[in-house]
C-alpha cells in the first residue's frame, strides 16, 4: 500500500501556523517563503528573511522543519534560507498589509 504523500499547496498552507516572533505574522503572508516542493516524502523550502542580517533565521528555519516534520506525508525537511532575491514588502499578503497598516 503507497504512502500518501503531503502536497505542495498542503505544505504551504502548514506553513501559516510558523509565525515571525517580531512581526506576529505567518512566514507565508509575510512572503518569506519563495517555494515550496514535495517529493517522495521529503519536503524542500527555499525562504528569506525580512533582511539579510535577520537574527531569526535560525528561528525561522526551525518552525518550518517543526511544522513540517509535523505532516502524514512528509518524513524528512530541507530548508534553503537565501538572499536573493531580497524581500520587499511588496511580497506582503493582502491581510499583512493590513495588519502592518500599509
Amino acid at each position: 500500500m503507497e504512502q500518501r504523500t503531503t502536497t505542495p499547496d498542503e505544505a504551504r498552507e502548514a506553513l501559516r501556523d510558523v509565525i515571525d516572533p517580531e512581526l506576529g505574522l505567518s512566514i507565508v503572508d509575510l512572503g518569506l517563503v519563495y517555494g515550496v516542493a514535495v517529493e517522495n516524502r521529503a519536503a524542500t523550502v527555499v525562504m528569506t528573511t525580512t533582511s539579510p542580517m535577520c537574527p531569526l533565521g535560525a528561528v525561522l528555519t526551525r518552525g518550518v522543519e517543526d511544522r513540517l516534520n509535523q505532516l502524514e506525508g512528509v518524513d524528512s525537511v530541507e530548508v534553503h534560507l537565501v538572499n536573493e532575491p531580497p524581500w520587499t514588502a511588496d511580497r506582503l499578503s493582502d491581510e499583512a498589509r493590513t495588519i502592518l497598516g500599509m
